[in-house]
């Protein structure tokens, strides 16, 4: 792939992205107003992930790389805790460092750009472009690498710290110093720091810049003539990378705003299609579908009950929506607890989540005025 020449006046931007929808996504919205400004973007990634995300249009450069879930990294859904972390970065993140490596050097060598914008959790963006000499900067898509979320772990820091410092000595430079999940020049912290809290971490080069809001080229279509404008709705959401430990608790969830559906009508993300079809006489105030236009569907919902993944969270408070969190593994423990301490909504326990008490987390959220207030603070 060969680039065009650059304008005068502008520069050229590379994003390295992993294939996950969540780490993508924030990317488009800060590429679309670097275009405005008159610069070039790409992007070194899994295309089959990337491109449909980024627009048929964009420049993506090929990455090869392991895939986590089905055809993937398969990572047990009862895995939790310190487990989740150590299969995240043994069996996903570290392999896909290594062979995103010698593609993202060909990528940087083809498109020249000024600057790198690493994914925080796609290493090797930041560590070839160190051993490249090419200024880089951190695209944080979550809060909890620089909030601490460790300290009380010192184990598994150092444990992290040794893999890191492997990693840079069989495809960065064995000179450097610095943290590849921490640039050195620019952290993009999609979040706002009345949310996620002081930095312990980086703090002088963190810059709050808020969700990512802007159009998506992949959004799906979407039945908007169901929704009832006269009624509250309620979404209920786990992601896109939770299909395999989700399917429980959207059924207690599904329970749950039956019993309610007098009060309001529900949208419930199914991607794998766990739930079934819906029932005739139950389901005429829910609305299930495997995918969503997130952003513009929060502008019309009343709540959203999710597992504290950090974009659907920090989208829903973007729009001034509450939210219940069942936060499920990996950084979402640490994001449920900002939301709680913020006040914006209420935790439950994915796990052990009943209809009864989910059905009285939304009401709390739907209810009681605090919960909308914060959230729109």
């Amino acid at each position: 792939m060969t680039a065009a020449s650059p304008t005068s006046s502008g520069r050229r931007f590379l994003f390295v992205v992993p294939p996950l929808v969540g780490h993508v996504n924030p990317t488009v919205g800060v590429a679309a107003e670097l275009t405005a400004r008159g610069h070039q973007v790409a992007w070194a990634g899994l295309p089959e992930v990337v491109q449909r995300l980024v627009g048929h249009g964009a420049a993506v450069h090929r990455c090869a790389g392991p895939v986590i879930g089905e055809g993937g990294a398969e990572r047990p859904p009862e895995v939790r805790g310190p487990g989740a972390l150590k299969f995240l970065w043994e069996d996903f993140l570290v392999p896909l460092a290594e062979a995103m490596a010698p593609d993202v050097a060909r990528a940087i060598a083809e498109f020249r750009p000024d600057v790198v914008v690493a994914d925080q959790q796609t290493v090797a963006g930041a560590l070839v472009a160190e051993r490249l000499g090419v200024r880089w900067a951190t695209s944080a898509t979550t809060s909890a690498e620089f909030t601490g979320a460790l300290d009380g772990m010192p184990k598994i820091d150092a444990w992290l710290d040794g893999l890191l410092a492997g990693l840079r000595g069989r495809i960065g430079d064995p000179r450097g110093t610095a943290d590849p999940r921490f640039s050195p020049d620019l952290v993009l912290a999609f979040t706002t720091e009345e949310l996620a809290g002081r930095p312990v971490r980086a703090a002088d080069h963190i810059r709050y810049v808020g969700p990512s809001i802007a159009g998506r080229p992949a959004e799906p279509d979407f039945p908007w003539e169901w929704l009832d404008p006269a009624r509250p709705t309620v979404l209920i959401t786990l992601g896109t990378a939770n299909t395999d430990a989700g399917e429980r608790f959207l059924a207690a969830s599904r329970e749950a705003v039956r019993a309610r559906a007098d009060r309001f009508q529900t949208v419930i993300v199914d991607p794998a299609g766990t739930l079934g079809p819906p029932s005739a006489d139950a389901d005429k105030n829910l609305l299930t579908v495997p995918r969503i236009p997130q952003l513009r569907l929060l502008e019309r919902v009343s709540a959203v009950v999710c597992h504290a993944g950090h974009n659907t969270v920090c989208e829903a408070l973007w729009h001034g929506v509450p939210l219940v969190v069942a936060p499920i593994r990996d950084d979402q423990p640490v994001v449920a607890a900002q939301v709680v301490a913020a006040g914006a909504g209420v935790r439950v326990r994915f796990g052990r989540a009943r209809a009864a008490a989910l059905g009285e987390a939304v009401d709390a959220v739907l209810d009681e005025p605090g919960h909308r207030a914060a959230a729109e603070r």
